[in-house]
C-alpha cells in the first residue's frame, strides 16, 4: 500500500508526466530494445503507461521511438 501512495505523491508534486502507448511489436528486435520496453513498463502491443518526464525516460523513448507513440 505504501508503494501506491509513493507513486501518487510523485505525480502530485507537480512533476511532468509522459503518456506512452506501444504501437510496435518487440518480435525480431534486438534484446536491448526489448529490455528498454520492459524498463518503460511496456512489452505487449497497445499497452499504455504514464511515466515521469526525465532526461533518462526521454532517452529510453528515443531508442524505441519506432515502437511507441507519445500521447498528450
Amino acid at each position: 500500500m505504501a508503494k501506491a501512495d509513493n507513486k501518487t505523491s510523485e505525480t502530485s508534486k507537480g512533476a511532468k508526466s509522459i503518456k506512452l502507448k506501444q504501437t510496435g511489436s518487440p518480435i525480431r528486435r534486438p534484446v536491448s530494445q526489448r529490455a528498454i520496453l520492459k524498463g518503460l513498463g511496456l512489452g505487449k502491443m497497445n499497452r499504455e503507461v504514464e511515466l515521469t518526464d526525465t532526461p533518462e525516460t526521454r532517452g529510453m523513448i528515443r531508442k524505441v521511438r519506432h515502437m511507441v507513440t507519445v500521447q498528450d
